[in-house]
């Protein structure tokens, strides 16, 4: 019902998350990142509560493999979910319980793992990790790529509805949380096409953040 990525940005610090899925909002459910700590999945069945405190783990000291290792022995019915993790050292990390729907695989490299289950076939989160490893640019397009390349290795076994994609960096805020919540067309194209407009305007909403006095123009009528 989902394929996904978390990844670590070798060169700036920054942590992001890509997700798609069959379901409706699947990024208001399963996407988790913070910045200077790491990222998180939490997908199949899914319980939100496990996100968090994954990343709660990783900020008390625990490394990705023992904050999931951890996660599935505090976790309720863990034989159902699915949970990604990479952490502030690059290390990643991958619980999936024996009741995930479906089709199900998992690949991890330094820096990535990928996931997902109800797929086309186990070889699309490895053509995930592969895609991320390849790219070049900003975390964000790294992360386009990769998903995209989940999608053309055949993603879910159904049509995917909804996508998301969040990155967060210094801030106790994302740097970027961009979504597609339902479409009939493509999900992943709509959120690389909010990337696409988002991505050079970023810096200015940062700017305009810590210091409206130095933000651009907003560029909207009135705005002088």
């Amino acid at each position: 019902m989902t394929f996904s990525l978390v990844a670590r940005c070798e060169r700036t610090g920054m942590f992001g998350i890509a997700i798609s899925s069959s379901s409706p909002a699947v990024a208001a459910r399963c996407a988790h990142a913070r910045a200077g700590v790491g990222a998180v999945a939490s997908q199949n069945v899914t319980d939100p509560a496990l996100g968090p405190l994954g990343l709660d783990l990783m900020e008390q000291g625990l490394g990705a493999p023992d904050a999931v290792a951890e996660l599935r022995r505090r976790g309720a019915f863990m034989d159902y979910r699915q949970v990604l993790a990479v952490d502030a050292a690059g290390a990643s990390a991958i619980h999936s319980g024996p009741n995930a729907l479906g089709i199900w695989s998992e690949a991890l490299a330094p820096n990535v793992a990928a996931g997902g289950n109800l797929l086309a076939g186990d070889g699309v989160p490895q053509a995930i990790v592969d895609a991320f490893l390849a790219a070049q640019g900003h975390l964000g397009d790294r992360l386009i790529a990769a998903l995209r390349a989940g999608l053309a290795a055949g993603g879910e076994a159904g049509p995917v509805h909804s996508a998301g994609m969040k990155i967060v960096d210094r801030l106790s805020w994302p740097l970027a949380d961009l979504r597609c919540d339902w479409t009939e067309a493509c999900p992943v194209e709509a959120v690389a096409h909010a990337w696409d407009v988002y991505k050079p305007q970023m810096a200015a909403y940062v700017q305009r953040a810590l210091d409206p006095r130095a933000a651009p123009s907003y560029g909207v009528p009135g705005d002088e």
